[in-house]
C-alpha cells in the first residue's frame, strides 16, 4: 500500500472564502496560512458537532509547531508551516503521518499504527464518512446515520478528527477521550470570540494557549521535554493506556482504532475494532486536564453538559463564577478577555450532550450551542475580573425568572384544577403546568443576556429593571391567557377557573414578597388612577 491524500501536499480541505464566497481548497499548510491572514469564512464539509473539535485541532496543532520551532508568531508561507508538522514527525520524515490512508503498520493521519499491519480481523467496515462520528440516538433522530456514501477527503478528515478528539463511551471496547468527565461526559467548549472571521478567534486562542503553556504544566502535572503531542503515531494493538506524564501539555489524542482503505481513486471504507483499555490514563478521570475551552469546577472536575444544553442559569455560572447546583466554575483559559482588545466580542458555548446520570451513555442528547453578545461594559468588566456586579444583577434576574415562573406554575395549577382553592394540586394539573411553563422559561432563555446587557449598559438601571419585570409579568399573562384554551369549558367552571387563576396570578404580583419593586409600581399606579377630592 502506498501514500494516498496527503494534508501536507494536497489541496483536500475545502473552504469558503470571506472575499466572494467561492468554495477554494487548502492543504493543510495553506489553510494555516489562510487563517492568520483570515481569509476563510466557513468549511462546507463541516458538520455543526463538528465545529469545536475542528477549531480545537487547529490551534492545539499550530501550537505544537510553533512550539517545536521557538515561536510565538504563525509562519507567513505554506512552506514554512508545511516544515514545521513535518518536524512533528520525524520518525516518518515521509509524511505518511499526515496522509488519511497509508501502510497499517505506519501511522495515517489521526489513526494509530498497526503492529503487524494486518487489520483483516476487525470486524466493524464503515462505508460512509458520517458513521465514522455518528451521533446515536435512540430512534436515529439527531442526525440520520451513513448518508454520506459518495464522500469527499474532507468529509472523511472531519469525521476522523470529530471522533478521535472528542467520542465518548461507546460501550464494551469503545472508550473515549481523556478531556471529559467519564464517558458520559462531553468535551465542553467556551471561549471569547473576537469582532471578525474564524481565523481572528485561531489566531487569539493560539496566542492564549502558547501564553497558558508553563501554566497548564505547572497545574495538571506534565512533563515538558520530548513529551508526545500526535498520539496517533504511536503503535497501539488495542491494549495498554498512555500515562497522562508523558504527553505534552498541548496534546492531540485519538480514542478508537480506526484505519481508511481506499487508493488515489477514492476513499473505500473504514475499518474499526475494539481495545482493551482506555488510550489515555488521564491524571484525575474527570476531564481536568488544561484543554484551553473545558470550564473545570473547585472539585477538579469538567462541566458534563445535559439536555437542557446552555440554560441561561448554567450560562450565568461560567460567565460570572455564580453557583450552578452548588457548583463553581473557573473561567477556561479561551475565555479570559484582555483589556486592549476592544468590543464586539461573543462567548460561544458548544458541547455534544451525552445520556444523563441514569441514561444510555452511549446514546447522545443532543448538540449545544449558545453564542452571547458581550456589551461594551460587561467585557471591560469581564477582562478586568470585575465581575461580582455582573454575577449580582444575572444571579438577581435568574431568581426573578424562577420565582415568575412558579407564579405562573401556581396560576396555571390552579386553573386545570377547577380554579380549587388549594395548595395541593392533582398529578394532571402538575404536569400540564410544567408543560406550559417551560414554554415560558424557554422564551426568557432566549432574550436573557440581551436584556441583562440592556440593564447593565442603562444609566437608569433600576428603571431598566423595572420594565423588564413588568414585561416578563405580561409575558406570563399572556401564556396564561392562552392556556385557557386547554383548561375546564364547561360554562360554570371555565369562569371560576379562569377567574381564580387571574386573581391568584395578580394576588402573588402584588403583594410584595415576591417582587416588591412590581408591587409598589402597582400601588403607585392605582393610586395615581384614584379620584382626588378637594376638602370642603
Amino acid at each position: 500500500m502506498t501514500l494516498h491524500y496527503s494534508l501536507l501536499d494536497e489541496p483536500l480541505i475545502r473552504a469558503r472564502l470571506v472575499a466572494g464566497g467561492q468554495t477554494v481548497k487548502y492543504s493543510l499548510p495553506a489553510l494555516l496560512v489562510a487563517l492568520a491572514s483570515d481569509e476563510v469564512r466557513d468549511f462546507p464539509a463541516l458538520r455543526p458537532h463538528q465545529r469545536h473539535p475542528w477549531h480545537a485541532f487547529l490551534v492545539q496543532l499550530a501550537a505544537l509547531a510553533l512550539h517545536c520551532a521557538g515561536r510565538t508568531e504563525p509562519f507567513t508561507d505554506a512552506a514554512a508551516w508545511r516544515a514545521a508538522l513535518l518536524a512533528l514527525t520525524p520518525d516518518h520524515p515521509d509524511g505518511a503521518a499526515w496522509c488519511l490512508i497509508a501502510p497499517h503498520d505506519q501511522p495515517a493521519f489521526m489513526q494509530a499504527p498497526v503492529p503487524g499491519g494486518n487489520v483483516s480481523a476487525w470486524k466493524n467496515t464503515l462505508y460512509a464518512a458520517d458513521e465514522l462520528d455518528m451521533l446515536v440516538t435512540s430512534k436515529n433522530h439527531d442526525l440520520k446515520a451513513a448518508r454520506m456514501r459518495c464522500a469527499e477527503p474532507d468529509d472523511w478528515l472531519m469525521a476522523l478528527v470529530s471522533l478521535q478528539t472528542q467520542e465518548g463511551y461507546g460501550g464494551a471496547g469503545n472508550y473515549g477521550i481523556s478531556r471529559m468527565n467519564g464517558g458520559g461526559g462531553s468535551r465542553v467548549a467556551i471561549g471569547a470570540v473576537p469582532k471578525g472571521n474564524i481565523g481572528k478567534r485561531w489566531k487569539r486562542d493560539l496566542d492564549a494557549l502558547l501564553n497558558a503553556r508553563q501554566s497548564i504544566v505547572d497545574t495538571y502535572g506534565f512533563e515538558t521535554n520530548n513529551n508526545h503531542g500526535l498520539l496517533w503515531l504511536l503503535p497501539w494493538d488495542g491494549s495498554g493506556s498512555l500515562s497522562f506524564s508523558i504527553l505534552d501539555p498541548f496534546y492531540i489524542e485519538i480514542c478508537r482504532r480506526i484505519r481508511l482503505v481506499g487508493d488515489c481513486q477514492s476513499i473505500r471504507f473504514a475499518k474499526a475494532t475494539t481495545s482493551k483499555e482506555i488510550r489515555v490514563a488521564s491524571n484525575n478521570g474527570m476531564g481536568g486536564t488544561g484543554d484551553p475551552w473545558t470550564p473545570i469546577d473547585t472539585n477538579g472536575e469538567a462541566l458534563k453538559v445535559r439536555s437542557k444544553g446552555f440554560s441561561y442559569d448554567l450560562a450565568v455560572a461560567l460567565l460570572f463564577g455564580n453557583e450552578y447546583h452548588k457548583r463553581s466554575y473557573f473561567q477556561p483559559t479561551a475565555m479570559n478577555l484582555d483589556k486592549a482588545e476592544g468590543d464586539g466580542w461573543v462567548v460561544v458555548m458548544q458541547a455534544l450532550s451525552r445520556g444523563g446520570p441514569t441514561a444510555n451513555k452511549s446514546v447522545t442528547e443532543g448538540y449545544h450551542e449558545r453564542r452571547i453578545p458581550v456589551s461594551p461594559t460587561v467585557g471591560r468588566l469581564l477582562a478586568r475580573k470585575h465581575t461580582d456586579l455582573l454575577a449580582k444583577v444575572a444571579g438577581e434576574r435568574v431568581d426573578a425568572i424562577g420565582q415568575m415562573r412558579g407564579v405562573l406554575w401556581t396560576a396555571l395549577a390552579t386553573l386545570f384544577d377547577q380554579g380549587a382553592e388549594k395548595e395541593r394540586f392533582s398529578d394532571s394539573a402538575k404536569d400540564k403546568s410544567s408543560a406550559v411553563t417551560k414554554t415560558f422559561e424557554q422564551a426568557e432563555d432566549a432574550r436573557f443576556f440581551d436584556d441583562l446587557n440592556a440593564e447593565i449598559e442603562s444609566p437608569h438601571a433600576d428603571q431598566t429593571r423595572l420594565q423588564w419585570l413588568l414585561g416578563m409579568a405580561e409575558r406570563a399573562e399572556k401564556i396564561l391567557l392562552h392556556a385557557f384554551e386547554a383548561g375546564p369549558q364547561g360554562s360554570e367552571q371555565r369562569y371560576r377557573a379562569r377567574a381564580a387563576a387571574l386573581a391568584r396570578f395578580h394576588g402573588a404580583l402584588r403583594n410584595g414578597k415576591t417582587f416588591p419593586s412590581l408591587a409598589n409600581h402597582y400601588h403607585q399606579s392605582t393610586v395615581e388612577k384614584e379620584p382626588h377630592h378637594e376638602p370642603a
